[in-house]
């Protein structure tokens, strides 16, 4: 995908307000904005992860770079500061490509261009250079890495002191690797220390500045006429791997990834790329997991359920498909599966209803493709314990009511993906009978009855209770004033019980429907007038009066406009698959989704280059916010691109309910 901007795009900083993403299938990273600055505390040039996934250090959280020529001397990096002048090398860009990255600046007759890549499996960054003097004086780029070696998230202070040698620096008991190419590194008299102002964190409430300090920096000259390759490789390992060799296997692996996936648009090519940097290791559980968002979250069950089928399956990952539900089934409890997982001393939080529903959906989905009968044989004990479990009561109010519907949460619990608490309040209260809880058992029965016979098993126990379910669905959801359906059927009733949300929508996506195709055309007609728009789908209909049109300030500001209208991307994927499924895959059905999915092309050049955020705002989605780059909201719009191309991967086989 053509991810290149120019000068027309750097007129202003306007270049700080996007980011680019590098990982190494560890849950480490690389992450700064197209000027090559941190701006939020979360930023690092390497973000090593020393436990897959979360036990994550920021050794490097930014290079400053200056360049001589003659007299002159500039900034290439881009850095807000607190208590000293800023750094504005954003004013020598000249070109910056997001693929790769890679920027060029032009200074009196000097051309600097830097490329960055990261190790797959390892804690390793590349940052490599070319000077092309083509003025009449010598030239010399000088590359100051800041430290930090502090946990993700952590405070420095100005009392860490660094230790530079040769080849390492070392501090509070980590160590960090670096080899020059065609340079030379030299120690600083004594540390400097330097704060930096994190733009992008102010605005939300969180901590505004950050300490870094610096021990060596790297010197690279070339002389008149000359062009000269030069490069620093940091790392963790004993053994560093040349500059080139690391965006050699960076290019490959991307060029490998495309391949698998096998699709030919540029919405798809660009999803299956971003769909690699979430599938990481994960130490604990000696298998594959899938890191919800950057630069915030680590693996969350709920999330990694509905990122599978997307960020495995339509990428052709199959194996890592079956480790991360391999992983999931050995640490599932009492029916449920672990939303927070183990790691370390930590124990895992069994505090969610839908993700152990969704293993069931991504077994079947896995299989439609595989047809791999051993694997769901071997899965079905799992399963089959998570819908007798859900069938007798488990932990958090789960259980299956007389009627054969779902009843979930209780007390303070947020057991659905609405899952914002703040202190004693639910902004969002969902507990009795969730409709989308209600729509993944429906579906989750059907596929019981489907597979058993893989496992040995009687399927018509299953079938009988997905029939009771479904009928008991149509009659307590559907509301037919309106032709859409409830949210949600509390206990006790409750306003919230009718308000318009994108929940309904997993009524008609998933593979197995309970609603009859005019009751399906009514939740596609109702979701689309009141809650589409071209980059996701409202969480709340703007007409009601609970609804928030802007996400940003404090916690606690934030929380209370999660739910409430926030644009989320993810949803939008189950809402192109309800309209696709409603229209048959017929022409024009595909022809309206192929449009609609044209907006989300220009998305992909906003926040996290080639990337999907987390949310917008309710209101109108422009920037977005949240992580810049969620596992979800690219695992189900890559979903929709591949049943454009393939419609039979979107595994919809159930047929439609009767009046």
């Amino acid at each position: 995908m053509d991810l290149l901007f120019g000068r027309q795009d750097f007129a202003s900083e306007a270049c700080q307000q996007n980011t680019f993403l590098l990982t190494n299938g560890l849950g480490g990273y690389c992450s700064l904005s197209a000027a090559f600055s941190a701006t939020r505390g979360d930023h690092a040039l390497l973000m090593a992860s020393l436990r897959a996934p979360t036990a994550r250090f920021d050794l490097v959280h930014r290079m400053s770079e200056q360049l001589t020529v003659g007299r002159q001397t500039v900034w290439l990096s881009t850095q807000d500061k607190a208590g000293c002048p800023d750094e504005d090398g954003w004013r020598h860009l000249v070109l910056f490509e997001g693929d790769g990255p890679r920027w060029v600046y032009e200074v009196a007759g000097v051309r600097v261009t830097r490329q960055l890549a990261m190790d797959y499996g390892q804690n390793t960054v590349a940052v490599q250079y070319t000077i092309e003097n083509h003025s009449q004086a010598p030239c010399t780029l000088t590359a100051t890495p800041w430290l930090r070696f502090i946990p993700k998230g952590g405070r420095m202070t100005s009392r860490r002191r660094f230790d530079w040698s040769a080849s390492q620096v070392r501090s509070g008991g980590l160590r960090l690797r670096f080899a020059v190419e065609g340079g030379i590194a030299e120690a600083l008299p004594d540390c400097q220390y330097e704060t930096l102002r994190f733009r992008h964190d102010a605005p939300d409430g969180r901590t505004p500045t950050g300490l870094c300090g610096a021990a060596g920096r790297f010197v690279f000259t070339a002389a008149p006429g000359q062009t000269r390759p030069c490069a620093v490789v940091l790392g963790t390992g004993a053994d560093l791997p040349t500059a080139g060799a690391v965006l050699a296997s960076q290019a490959r692996r991307r060029q490998e990834q495309a391949q698998a996936a096998g699709l030919h648009t540029a919405l798809g090519q660009a999803l299956s790329a971003a769909a690699d940097a979430f599938i990481v290791e994960r130490a604990s559980t000696q298998g594959k997991t899938i890191v919800a968002g950057y630069p915030f979250f680590t693996d969350w069950g709920r999330d990694t359920m509905i990122a599978l089928p997307g960020c495995t399956l339509s990428t052709g990952r199959y194996e890592d498909a079956r480790s991360i539900l391999r992983t999931f089934a050995a640490n599932e409890r009492d029916g449920l599966l672990p939303n927070l997982f183990p790691d370390q001393d930590a124990q895992p939080q069994y505090n969610t209803a839908d993700a152990a529903l969704l293993f069931i959906n991504c077994l079947w989905l896995y299989y439609t493709r595989t047809q791999d009968d051993a694997f769901v044989a071997e899965m079905w004990p799992c399963a089959a314990r998570i819908v007798q479990c859900y069938r007798q009561g488990t932990s958090h109010g789960i259980h299956m009511d007389a009627d054969g519907l779902l009843c979930a949460g209780e007390g303070l619990d947020q057991v659905t993906w609405m899952d914002v608490r703040i202190g004693t309040h639910l902004p969002t209260p969902r507990h009795g009978k969730p409709v989308e809880i209600n729509a993944y058992w429906y579906n989750a029965l059907r596929i019981m009855a489907r597979l058993a016979p893989l496992a040995g098993a009687d399927g018509g126990p299953y079938a009988q209770l997905a029939a009771q379910a479904g009928a008991s669905f149509r009659q307590a959801f559907w509301m037919p004033g309106e032709q859409r359906l409830r949210d949600v059927i509390s206990p006790q009733p409750s306003p919230a019980d009718t308000q318009l949300r994108c929940n309904q929508i997993w009524a008609v996506s998933m593979p197995f429907t309970p609603l009859t195709r005019d009751q399906a055309a009514g939740v596609v007609r109702s979701v689309r007038q009141a809650l589409w728009t071209p980059c996701g789908l409202r969480t709340l209909d703007p007409a009601d009066p609970d609804f928030h049109p802007v996400y940003g300030g404090p916690q606690k500001v934030r929380d209370l406009a999660y739910h409430q209208g926030t644009v989320w991307p993810f949803p939008l994927g189950g809402y192109y698959l309800a309209l696709l499924r409603v229209g048959d895959f017929s022409p024009a059905s595909c022809r309206q989704v192929r449009q609609d999915l044209d907006a989300l092309l220009p998305a992909l050049r906003e926040g996290c280059l080639g990337s999907l955020p987390e949310i917008y705002d309710g209101g109108v989605p422009g920037p977005s916010r949240g992580c810049f780059a969620q596992a979800w909201s690219v695992g189900e719009l890559l979903r929709v691109c591949e049943a454009l191309e393939r419609p039979q991967a979107a595994g919809l086989e159930g047929s439609w309910a009767q009046a």
